[in-house]
């Protein structure tokens, strides 16, 4: 964050000679001829890495939280299917910003692009700082939670234990990811098809339950029949939990850059993707609830290890390893994703310039890597399940809005800039609106939870002005930087990426505004 020194680098190229003097005891054999991120993520895991980041721990958690926000199993259900509509509605405005600024970094890359360097860099801070190591925070612990809970069948996993399963879990995918882009992806793959099975048995064994009559709490007169009379801002926070579950709907947008054909495979593993786990989670809540009372479910703090002992029997264990298996897919989804956010920011100038380095064989941007997965240790012994949840979702959305916003202010900026995919305007304004009343609502019924979020984003504004607005810094403090950024070069062997001339030459030209080409070549 030297912002006097250091622009944007979105092709920073490290000077040969340095590069020589780094890898010159290594097997030069070894060294790709472009140190680059490769392009290793085809439809199938670009599918993958958005239904194995939005199945990690919400769909076993969040229940719980919608429930006892709607009063009722009937409202329960249509927070959910509704929260799937909103994540679809969200998605077509993530595919078209995709598509036309085709760059990692998601919404942060986005917003820096329409809005200017303040406010992306909030998004960034927010999302460093909390949003994304709380995520994996609570993916982890819910991974261990249901690991220990057949160890502890009778009470509640020691808080010890749970946290030590979860860093080193978390440790271990880190070590995954820094050592091979495919073996990450492969492992998404592989264990985004255990999350499918696993729900998958839920919604059989719900179904069968269903077909021997044991549907009572679904039926319209006891679906509706609330338990409490839940205000409206009650009813946002359920959404606000729902959208937990499918926070991770936006996260292809992260690694565009590493997408084989992203303009193609963007928006289809984006169709694909959502509309799956919408009915996914719908049919997942009806097989919950086809076995279980509003009761139940409130009083369980493993929603789906509770299914199983009422329905499996002997085989109740295979729900925690189930469980267990899909939210270990998840935290290497949200390292993945999240690791590369670091790295956009920093290419930006945004954050120091070693997270914007990546190791001279392997590719992986470890020290961005190292980051995601000590914010999230630290965050590990910080707060509760649930209000964790609330503060990230509170952030989540107001970095989707300010997002889709971009989209129509860069609508109305750029009319003439070639947009592979333009969504109809209902899609980006119903969005807003929804978002406004979601927003609003959460903050007259949560106020503290909710400015808790808005001051974490708003500590970003002065770390903004010192480190990256502020030209004219001592020269000691450049000094250390410098200091400090070779020193990470020597530990993790990493170099800035050079940009693939093979990439330039063959890169699409479409990313230009039509009328600023035209009035250049007209002479203006």
């Amino acid at each position: 964050m030297d912002g006097g020194k250091r622009k944007r680098s979105v092709g920073g190229v490290q000077q040969p000679e340095a590069q020589q003097k780094m890898v010159k005891d290594k097997k030069m054999k070894d060294i790709p001829e472009v140190v680059t991120l490769k392009k290793e993520i085809g439809l199938l895991s670009a599918c993958t890495i958005i239904i194995g980041n939005i199945i990690g721990s919400g769909i076993f958690i969040s229940p719980k939280g919608v429930l006892e926000h709607s009063g009722s199993v009937g409202l329960a259900l249509l927070v959910w299917v509704s929260g799937g509509g909103i994540a679809a509605l969200g998605s077509l405005c993530y595919a078209e910003l995709g598509v036309t600024i085709p760059k990692s970094g998601g919404d942060y890359s986005y917003v820096t692009e329409i809005f200017g360097g303040l406010i992306g860099f909030l998004l960034l801070w927010s999302a460093v700082l909390i949003m994304y190591p709380t995520t994996l925070a609570v993916i982890a612990l819910t991974f261990s939670n249901y690991v220990l809970q057949p160890v502890f069948p009778n009470c509640i996993p020691p808080h010890l234990a749970t946290r030590m399963l979860s860093t080193v879990c978390i440790l271990f995918l880190t070590w995954v990811n820094c050592a091979s882009v495919r073996l990450a992806t492969r492992i998404q793959d592989i264990f985004t098809v255990g999350k499918l099975m696993a729900l998958g048995l839920i919604i059989v064994v719900g179904l069968v339950q269903i077909c021997k009559g044991n549907y009572e709490s679904l039926t319209p007169h006891k679906a509706f029949d609330f338990f409490k009379s839940p205000s409206v801002g009650e009813i946002a926070l359920a959404f606000l939990q729902a959208s937990f579950a499918f926070s991770g709907w936006n996260f292809l947008n992260y690694v565009t850059e590493e997408v084989v054909e992203p303009r193609r495979n963007l928006p289809r593993a984006i169709y694909i993707s959502i509309p799956l786990v919408t009915f996914t989670y719908t049919l997942t809540n009806i097989a919950y609830f086809s076995s279980m009372s509003p009761e139940e479910l409130l009083a369980s703090n493993a929603v789906a290890v509770t299914f199983g002992e009422k329905l499996l029997g002997m085989f109740s264990t295979i729900m925690p390893i189930s469980v267990a298996l899909s939210t270990f897919g998840g935290i290497n989804g949200y390292l993945f994703t999240s690791s590369r956010l670091c790295f956009s920011g920093a290419r930006e100038g945004h954050l120091p310039g070693l997270l914007a380095m990546i190791h001279f064989k392997k590719c992986t941007p470890i020290p961005a890597l190292l980051v995601s997965c000590t914010a999230s240790i630290v965050i590990l012994n910080i707060g509760e399940t649930h209000n964790l949840i609330n503060y990230v979702s509170f952030i989540n959305y107001l970095s989707y809005g300010v997002t889709i916003a971009g989209l129509l202010y860069y609508r109305w900026k750029k009319p003439n800039l070639y947009r592979p995919i333009k969504v109809n305007l209902l899609v980006p304004v119903t969005y807003l609106l929804l978002w406004v009343c979601l927003l609003g609502f959460s903050l007259h019924s949560e106020p503290v939870v909710c400015g808790v979020g808005l001051v974490i984003m708003l500590t970003g504004v002065p770390v903004y002005f010192l480190g990256v607005h502020w030209k004219e810094k001592p020269q000691c403090i450049y000094d250390f930087i410098e200091w400090a950024t070779n020193l990470g070069q020597r530990l993790f062997f990493v170099v800035f990426p050079q940009v693939d001339p093979i990439v330039i030459a063959t890169s699409p030209t479409e990313w230009t505004d039509k009328s600023s080409a035209s009035n250049a070549s007209a002479g203006f």
